[in-house]
């Protein structure tokens, strides 16, 4: 008997008004490097609350200034957190801020010119990674080549429970990431129109890494 393919799950897509503002205001070309890394932190603030919402908890016993209480925290090292180098680096600062003893992993990747598909060049990854919720960052789903080489390698490494989160993404980008892994979640902000003969996604905010970076 064959097991039946795995039917990926609908992209989560964040509609919260704060994260629609922001991502607006992010988009605009005029937007100085300075302005864009902060919204960068700020939506990577919003988009962590969803991404660790199913967090495991455990009990414990505090005393507050007035009693004594059982309240809730987190149950071990759970989470860490993915950066695909260079642009998943500018998700990472708002979501350490939240998460500060989460292990951090590095995966370097660049797109071929002229194929488009993901050329590894870097991977530092953290211990137990097979028993940690990865939670993979990276700006921009446009092809979608890059994250599911991103996932393939982590899964070769031994991760087990994936989630992958971006800022904006395409139809292109998610159908061919859910096809490579149906069973990994995708985070997104926008789902945009789709990709040019560049394989920019249009409308889009430029190229999140020379943004960040004040780069060409």
């Amino acid at each position: 008997m064959t097991s039946e393919p795995l039917s990926p799950l609908p992209p989560v897509v964040l509609d919260h008004p704060l994260i629609q503002h922001k991502l607006t205001h992010l988009r605009r070309k005029e937007t100085s490097t300075a302005g864009f890394r902060r919204l960068v932190r700020e939506l990577s603030l919003l988009m962590c609350y969803e991404a660790t919402r199913d967090l495991p908890l455990e009990p414990v016993n505090i005393e507050t200034p007035l009693e004594t209480m059982q309240g809730q925290q987190l149950a071990g090292p759970d989470v860490c957190f993915i950066s695909i180098l260079r642009a998943g680096n500018g998700l990472l600062d708002g979501m350490l801020d939240l998460v500060p003893f989460a292990p951090v992993g590095h995966i370097g990747l660049y797109r071929d010119p002229d194929s488009l598909e993901a050329v590894e060049y870097y991977l530092k990854l953290p211990t137990q990674i097979a028993s940690r919720r990865c939670v993979v960052v990276d700006p921009m789903l446009a092809t979608g080549h890059s994250a599911a080489a991103a996932l393939t390698r982590l899964k070769e490494q031994g991760a087990k429970r994936l989630l992958f989160v971006c800022l904006l993404s395409t139809p292109e980008g998610i159908a061919c990431l859910q096809k490579a892994h149906p069973d990994v979640p995708i985070i997104t902000c926008s789902i945009d129109r789709g990709l040019d003969d560049h394989g920019y996604i249009r409308p889009g905010l430029g190229d999140a890494g020379d943004r960040l970076f004040s780069t060409r």
